[in-house]
């Protein structure tokens, strides 16, 4: 096992040896780099089946999903990843018949490849952990150096994150074959033998740009599904009943439960980064849908335990289940741990039944409130006002104070930072990273909410959507305006994000808690030149000099 694709790396270099500090098992870790060399594989003739304006969108999402499995707390079960990695072999078959016809079809001679695409298949468990030495990260290192290998790391990191948003979006019917197409592109270009530093930065940015059309994707996908999110009140205690839990990102799994429970007296709470889900008109209409349960997903553990239900973990961020709660959480989708039931398809009578069987909550607990919806279309619509306070000095800055949330010491900063925000100042906040401050009150100025929680990490979209309407209304660049990011990471779609505002010249972003292992002092003084990107220091101290410019 070598990997760094997260905050909590070992000792911020690598996790290493039998287990990784997520709990990822080494062998499932040296799997999952086969299955990511293989997708490059598959890419290498999809793409080139694509230039020739042939696809195939069972090709396409083969590799998304695959993307997406490998992500920090999305996939622990070995025995998927073997099964991913022997269907993977089939599907890089499929692309090359797929490119050797459309090269027949067009009259064109096919590339002699090389590489990932010509790996042959291996069906025997020992030689394929023998084989992930030959295509670990490790190796990477050897062959290219520290510095070129974290470039190709941002590339795909940055890439897993935007197919986790990308698969969400296809999930509500919502497709675009380029995008595809393009990522294809991206997977191909990992497969060089040689690269130039320009170049790997070049395509840095060219992902954020693919992940800027994600999330716009995902954005169109959610509103048309669920309508445009509206300023909400959310309980944050819970209601005497059964109850079900659910947990993670997907939207769709949520509508189709609330839809199963309806008139079954089984309220349905939200943990994590599902409580954005209350904004949402088509969501929130199901009146047993009762509350937001909990905070961030590193909690879930004490959360999960007291809670008196089932729970459904949809998409990522799972963790190893205690035994007290492994015989009531399911699994959905993509997300899996072994021995932990997951569930196929969209029936959710298991889950239902099991919740009958539980306890619930014997007794309300005292109400208590916090409120969710500041989409993009809230928050313009209130442009004008908005305007008019920033004009008259009553709204000296903004600062988008958000991302994912984590374990590691030195977290509290963002809790300190929110807290230490002048009281002419607004906070946007998205994701997780959220928890860390989203139940204190922080009043208004006048009627504008000094707090708006603009949704789930993916809409990170809405943040760019506000800024770049603000940075309009006021004629003058995004980073002219009395805007700072303050931003948390821990995984991948954070990457993918960070990857997209540097795509839009988005300049003077403060990163942490820590920057990322991948991310080597070189390759970070680049950045830093090029966007002026910088880490978190002292809450004080970043915001005196924020408001010193």
């Amino acid at each position: 096992m070598f990997c760094y694709q997260c905050e909590q790396t070992k000792d911020a270099i690598a996790c290493t040896g039998p287990r990784g500090v997520c709990g990822k098992e080494e062998p499932v870790s040296d799997l999952q780099d086969v299955l990511i060399y293989l997708i490059k594989g598959i890419s290498m003739y999809a793409h080139r089946a694509a230039l020739l304006n042939e696809r195939d969108e069972d090709i396409d999402l083969f590799v998304i999903e695959a993307l997406f499995a490998t992500i920090t707390n999305v996939d622990f079960d070995k025995e998927r990843i073997l099964k991913l990695i022997e269907k993977a072999f089939e599907v890089k078959k499929k692309a090359n018949d797929l490119y050797k016809g459309a090269c027949q079809k067009h009259l064109t001679q096919a590339e002699e490849l090389y590489g990932p695409a010509l790996a042959t298949e291996i069906t025997d468990h020992d030689k394929l952990l023998e084989f992930s030495k030959e295509v670990s990260f490790e190796k990477e290192k050897e062959k290219f150096g520290d510095d070129v290998s974290g470039l190709l790391d941002l590339i795909l990191f940055g890439l897993k994150g935007a197919a986790s948003y990308l698969d969400h979006a296809y999930i509500l019917g919502k497709k675009d074959k380029k995008l595809f197409s393009e990522f294809h592109k991206v997977l191909d270009f990992l497969t060089k033998e040689k690269f130039g530093q320009d170049d790997l930065l070049k395509e840095a940015l060219y992902v954020g740009e693919i992940n800027l059309r994600v999330m716009e994707l995902l954005d169109e996908a959610h509103t048309s599904t669920f309508d445009n999110p509206i300023p909400t009140k959310v309980r944050i205690t819970p209601k005497k009943g059964k109850a079900i839990l659910v947990s993670g990102h997907d939207l769709k799994d949520l509508e189709d439960l609330l839809k199963q429970t309806d008139g079954l007296g089984i309220n349905i709470y939200t943990h994590g980064e599902m409580l954005p889900a209350h904004g949402y008109p088509k969501l929130k209409k199901h009146l047993h849908l009762a509350g937001n349960y909990g905070g961030a997903w590193q909690l879930q553990k004490w959360e999960f335990e007291n809670f008196p239900g089932p729970i459904l973990m949809t998409t990522n961020c799972i963790m190893e289940p205690k035994d007290s709660y492994k015989d009531r959480i399911f699994t959905k989708g993509l997300v899996a741990w072994p021995k932990v039931k997951h569930i196929k398809g969209n029936d959710f009578k298991e889950i239902i039944e099991k919740a009958k069987t539980e306890k619930g909550f014997t007794e309300d607990g005292k109400e208590k409130f916090i409120t969710v919806g500041f989409g993009h279309n809230t928050v313009i619509s209130l442009a004008d006002t908005i305007i008019d306070k920033v004009n008259s000095g009553k709204i000296k800055h903004f600062f988008l104070i958000g991302g994912c949330d984590g374990a590691k010491i030195g977290r509290n900063y963002y809790t300190d930072f929110a807290k230490s925000v002048p009281k002419d100042s607004v906070i946007l906040t998205l994701a997780c990273g959220k928890y860390r401050f989203n139940k204190i009150d922080f009043g208004s100025i006048e009627e504008i909410p000094r707090l708006l929680d603009l949704g789930q990490c993916n809409d990170a979209y809405s943040a760019i959507k506000i800024a770049l309407a603000l940075a309009d209304a006021f004629k003058c660049d995004v980073n002219d305006l009395p805007l700072s990011f303050i931003l948390s990471w821990f995984e991948q779609k954070a990457v993918a994000i960070l990857l997209t505002l540097f795509h839009l010249n988005i300049k003077n972003i403060r990163l942490g808690p820590t920057l990322p292992a991948f991310i080597t002092k070189n390759v970070f003084s680049i950045l830093q030149e090029k966007f002026n990107i910088m880490k978190t220091t002292q809450p004080e101290q970043d915001i005196e000099n924020i408001l010193r410019k």
